[in-house]
């Protein structure tokens, strides 16, 4: 194995380390997050930038289930293109704008019995800000994902200078560090291969499992997307269908009483 790459995997698993002893966090993240799903609510999920993988890691894919919102704006991650129109110099430009999250937001009924997940590994952009803003001022507990080094050594674009950190009830550390990348090579000054992702996953996989034990304990055990090799081709059929089902009609309630 090459240097780089156990220079990699090491910081990984000192990432790990991190992300282990903020347990009591992820357990009450966990206790929020299982009590809106089982009022029938739904837990709001949102992230700019690459910070959107770990919405969609959260749902929808295997191992997962309904209960989440999954807020993903193509104008603030659509990556592929990068440069020209759709291109990354836009989307890091509208994420720095204020009263976009308030658009965004006015198309969802919003509850006190919901709660939400805001990712930014900065915690510096103005459009996860004032989602985070927006949700406190409907009394919906927001825990944020940062990296916290990353994060105090980083200036915010948010008008009044706020950060994530500041528009959180509970802040978790993805435990990269500043500027992200976590290698250095010899013979570039720049470091290489950013570590928040990693620290990210498994902060919200670690949440996921936690919450499936409290719907479980609680006598409402998720319907689980599961693949055929596990569960069998007709049961995994069926919790595709039921598990796509009940997420339409939790954000069916969302919309229901808007303009009233």
């Amino acid at each position: 194995m090459g240097q780089p790459t156990d220079d990699y995997l090491h910081s990984c698993r000192e990432i790990a380390e991190r992300v282990r002893a903020q347990a009591a966090a992820i357990e009450q993240a966990a206790d929020w997050f299982a009590a809106s799903i089982l009022a029938g609510r739904i837990v709001h999920l949102f992230g700019a930038g690459h910070s959107r993988i770990l919405v969609e890691e959260m749902w929808p894919r295997y191992g997962s289930f309904p209960g989440f919102n999954p807020i993903v704006e193509l104008s603030l991650t659509f990556h592929n293109l990068v440069a020209g129109a759709n291109g990354q110099r836009q989307a890091m430009f509208l994420e720095t704008r204020s009263g976009l999250a308030e658009r965004i937001l006015r198309n969802f009924d919003l509850s006190e019995q919901d709660s939400a997940l805001v990712v930014s590994s900065s915690g510096c952009n103005t459009v996860p800000v004032e989602m985070a803003q927006i949700f406190q001022s409907r009394k919906i507990p927001v825990v944020a994902i940062v990296s916290r080094a990353h994060s105090e050594a980083s200036t915010s674009n948010h008008p009044e200078g706020l950060k994530l950190t500041d528009c959180a009830d509970l802040v978790l550390d993805a435990g990269a560090p500043i500027g992200d990348a976590l290698v250095r090579v010899p013979g570039l000054d720049e470091p290489v291969s950013p570590g928040s992702t990693v620290g990210g996953c498994l902060l919200v996989n670690s949440i996921k499992a936690e919450v499936a034990a409290r719907l479980a304990a609680a006598g409402q055990p998720p319907k689980v997307l599961t693949a055929s090799a596990v569960a069998g081709a007709q049961k995994a059929k069926d919790l595709f269908e039921s598990a796509y089902d009940e997420h339409a009609r939790r954000m069916a309630k969302l919309y229901e009483n808007l303009g009233t």
